[in-house]
């Protein structure tokens, strides 16, 4: 699929991987609609840097763990844009929690982790594909984790969350085939905004991938834009995380 002229929507584009996301989408000719929930500063400052490219660009505010509020967001996109063939299901959070303190793991921090980074993209998703289907098709890539693999990761629920984004990558991709791709990215470490006041931590971590290096959200950007131009692929769980899960 080539992406110059395509509609992307890409939730939590303020910063990050989804900032690089999507200005890595207008590099490609794209036109971005940049979600954010609270933080209209920052998504505006995403479509500030692509608008400086010459390309286009608009913030769009909906908190996506509300079905409403993505049912509102995909039809106003629609509305301005046309059409939206692209997705990319970034927006997510985390709790910090030790994985031995199972009593702080109350059902405030599922029902938040859940809501958010999984109810979320199901809800995106299935808004999209209601235009993508009709108007012949479009891809969609989810944001996992590495922690969805191995288990291991910021907090439990965090970690069995993105499991679940992983496992709702699949059955999208059969819910959605044959005109609708779905696949995922799944990071590893990566520099963001997630592991401010932790930055001794990430710098310890780095010698002991096997690549030496932590991660830049424009590693995963990259990641993402391959993924959402390869027609044969749907259903894959792609690891970028310079071999920290080998």
């Amino acid at each position: 699929m080539e992406l110059a002229g395509k509609v992307a929507l890409v939730t939590g584009g303020g910063t990050g991987i989804g900032r690089a996301t999507a200005l890595a989408l207008a590099d490609q000719g794209a036109l971005v609609a940049v979600n954010f929930s609270k933080s209209l500063a920052d998504a505006e400052e995403t479509v500030k840097l692509i608008t400086k490219t010459g390309a286009r660009a608009f913030a769009i505010q909906a908190d996506v763990s509300r079905e409403s509020e993505v049912e509102h967001m995909v039809d106003e996109v629609a509305g301005r844009l046309g059409r939206i063939q692209l997705v990319v299901n970034n927006a997510g959070i985390t709790r910090h929690i030790p994985f031995d303190d199972l009593e702080a793991v109350t059902d405030a921090v599922w029902d938040e982790l859940l809501a958010v980074n999984v109810k979320s993209m199901f809800f995106v998703a299935r808004s999209a594909a209601r235009t993508m289907g009709a108007l012949g098709g479009g891809a969609i890539v989810n944001i996992g984790s590495v922690a969805g693999a191995t288990g291991l990761g910021s907090s439990l629920p965090y970690s069995v969350s993105k499991a679940a984004v992983h496992g709702l990558t699949r059955s999208l991709a059969r819910a959605l085939a044959p005109h609708i791709r779905v696949n995922c990215i799944a990071p590893g470490a990566v520099a963001t905004r997630w592991w401010q006041g932790r930055e001794e931590q990430m710098q310890k971590l780095a010698p002991h991938l096997l690549l030496e290096v932590i991660s830049t959200p424009q590693d995963i950007a990259q990641a993402v834009v391959w993924a959402l131009t390869q027609d044969a692929m749907t259903g894959q769980i792609i690891t970028i995380d310079a071999g920290q899960t080998l």
